[in-house]
């Protein structure tokens, strides 16, 4: 772990900075904050116009002087300033002065499996310039496995699985530490992403970007495992004319355009398996994979694991504020760590 368990007892708030969503636990009150990390600013005067789920409803439908910004790229701020905005803004008045009042206000943070210093540096000074005097970071691994429930403190194999908007963190876990652990460049964006340039190319079809969730939706049935629905009507802008067009879209293909970019996550399933200790595979055989992050809930992800590992897959109960509500855990005290007995003590 990348700290101590003292001492994020010591720390009052802990964020989660997530590509998709922003989410602040309070210690005492509980998650507070839940929120899309979106920003809309007028680009004239520099006003801060909306943040969260208001913000995220303006996306591609804003005038010019109208600049929705995303200041957190995979689990990375890359913009300092309105990452403090927006965390002032979503926290509220009320909130940030009953943080205020603490005299010396600590925060913990969850921060992406080797993140470079850089990365890391920002999400300090993010909480920094909100009044924190102390920030202490958590890996995301780690703290997505106490949230679930995982016993990661015990002498046994746990594989955790971070399905992100950006990234895909997938990681082996034995006593409350990583064993091996692989980050892939492939998340729910990228999902997405496919979906939109296979509609474009087959049917010349634009996709507003509100809409690829419907159209995962209804890929259900089976997920994305041949028996689902046949086909979908998806409504969008013909990219010839401009003009509004509905088409009935072939789901057997979209799924198709889905297990390619997955493909890379099976790679890097593989990659963190050949490179685990042979005994700790054997207790995964067992155990299995546990999916969390938001896009852990894409339609038939967890078959296909099965599928291509042959372990068992399940999904955490609440997937998406796992890493948050473990590292809230971690700060009420609700995880002890593993007591040896001191062979100092041995006849």
């Amino acid at each position: 772990m990348t700290v101590s368990l003292e001492q994020l007892r010591r720390c009052h708030v802990a964020v989660d900075l997530g590509a998709a969503r922003t989410r602040v636990f309070v210690k005492g009150s509980g998650l507070v904050v839940d929120e899309p990390s979106v920003a809309a600013v007028n680009t004239r005067t520099g006003a801060l116009i909306a943040v969260g789920a208001l913000a995220e409803q303006m996306t591609g439908r804003t005038p010019d002087y109208i600049r929705v910004a995303r200041p957190v790229t995979g689990g990375t701020v890359v913009d300092i300033d309105m990452a403090q905005r927006m965390l002032r803004h979503l926290l509220g008045e009320k909130l940030r002065r009953q943080l205020r009042r603490k005299p010396r206000l600590r925060a913990a943070a969850c921060t992406p499996h080797d993140s470079d210093p850089l990365a890391q540096r920002a999400a300090v000074e993010t909480l920094v310039g909100l009044g924190a005097r102390r920030v202490e970071l958590v890996d995301t691994l780690i703290a997505a496995a106490v949230g679930c429930g995982l016993p990661v403190e015990k002498p046994t194999a746990t594989m955790i699985m971070v399905c992100g908007a950006a990234t895909t963190q997938v990681a082996v876990l034995s006593l409350g530490s990583i064993v091996t652990a692989q980050r892939v460049p492939v998340g729910g964006n990228a999902i997405d992403h496919a979906i939109i340039q296979h509609l474009r190319h087959q049917h010349e079809l634009m996709l507003p970007s509100q809409s690829v969730r419907p159209l995962q939706l209804a890929l259900r049935g089976t997920g994305i495992t041949p028996g689902g629905p046949t086909s979908t009507e998806i409504h969008g802008r013909d990219v010839a004319t401009g003009l509004a067009r509905s088409v009935f879209v072939d789901t057997a293909a979209v799924r198709q355009a889905i297990h390619t970019p997955l493909t890379a996550v099976l790679d890097g399933i593989g990659k963190v398996l050949r490179d685990c200790p042979p005994d700790l595979v054997a207790d995964l055989a067992d155990t299995g994979i546990m999916m969390v992050g938001g896009s852990a809930l894409l339609p038939g992800l967890d078959q296909m694991l099965r599928d291509a590992t042959g372990m068992p897959v399940h999904i955490a109960e609440r997937p998406d504020v796992c890493a948050i509500l473990g590292l809230g855990a971690m700060l009420d005290g609700k995880i002890q760590p593993l007591v040896l007995n001191p062979l100092a003590h041995a006849e």
